[in-house]
């Protein structure tokens, strides 16, 4: 049974995310998985795991995918009709072969019977490497006025072994909570922090699986992270920031972010926060 955009902002209200919704056709999820294998080609996969920030300004395809009528049709349902993009990003984990994994890193395997190990022993092998802590976008982000959704949009599928978002339902209603740095290694998070873990229900976290095309849909206040990647397939998505046109920055030190990149992509802007947010000529 289909779901409409209105029982989806419903959801979403209640629970902080959305995930599993379909967005691109097999064309345009080959055409856009073609266009990324050649930014790979172009500057190697250590730059494009995280460093491809805002191309939306440079490559018509990003743009394309920004502004996606699919995308657009469920963010204007949560944020209403006036929108402005307000960043985005490439995110890739790499698989991890057993020839470039550090000498001090286990490789993964199942335990008996073909179950997962338990939770010690996998800490163990994923030593070192990528991951995302638990934390809240808006912790980053020094905006007020009005909330901030993040997309991902897969590019690959994106499933439990290979480091699929994970999210604490609800815990977009309990404001913003502490964050420190953290002392595990390989955190992909720019400032190195995470949310104390006795702070976080992991107890009540829920896996969003998706498949390459899909998109999930999260709050900025929602509590959330992802393992690192176990398996032998890449893990490529899409982060799209949006703000309803209402929002604007605020000078927060413990938040300093410049925002060069904004695009109106929806409705229109009577506010006028973000100076640059005029579509752009690429």
């Amino acid at each position: 049974m289909s779901v409409s955009v209105e029982q989806m902002s419903s959801l979403y209200e209640q629970q902080g995310y959305l995930s599993g919704v379909g967005v691109l056709d097999p064309t345009e999820l080959r055409q856009a998985r073609e266009a990324f294998a050649q930014l790979e080609r172009k500057f190697g996969t250590d730059y494009t795991g995280y460093s491809l920030h805002n191309v939306h300004m440079q490559y018509d395809w990003v743009m394309g995918l920004v502004k996606h009528p699919r995308v657009l049709e469920v963010v204007g349902a949560v944020l209403g009709q006036d929108v402005i993009l307000l960043d985005s990003r490439f995110i890739c984990k790499y698989p991890v072969t057993r020839g470039n994994r550090g000498a001090d890193v286990i490789p993964y395997e199942n335990g008996p019977g073909g179950e997962e190990t338990n939770r010690e022993e996998r800490g163990e092998k994923e030593a070192g490497l990528p991951y995302v802590a638990w934390h809240q976008d808006m912790r980053y982000w020094g905006l007020d006025g009005g909330p901030v959704l993040s997309v991902w949009l897969a590019l690959d599928d994106s499933l439990e072994d290979n480091g699929a978002l994970q999210v604490i339902p609800g815990s977009h209603c309990s404001g913003m909570l502490p964050h420190r740095q953290s002392q595990r290694p390989g955190n992909m998070l720019s400032v190195n922090q995470e949310i104390p873990e006795e702070l976080v229900q992991t107890d009540k976290a829920v896996l969003c699986p998706l498949l390459a095309g899909q998109m999930s849909l999260h709050d900025g206040l929602l509590v959330h992270a992802s393992d690192p990647n176990m398996s032998d397939r890449r893990r490529c998505g899409f982060v799209i920031r949006y703000v309803p046109t209402c929002a604007y920055p605020i000078q927060d030190p413990d938040r300093p972010r410049h925002f060069h990149a904004t695009v109106l992509v929806s409705g229109t802007d009577q506010y006028g926060h973000f100076s640059n947010s005029e579509d752009p000529q690429i």
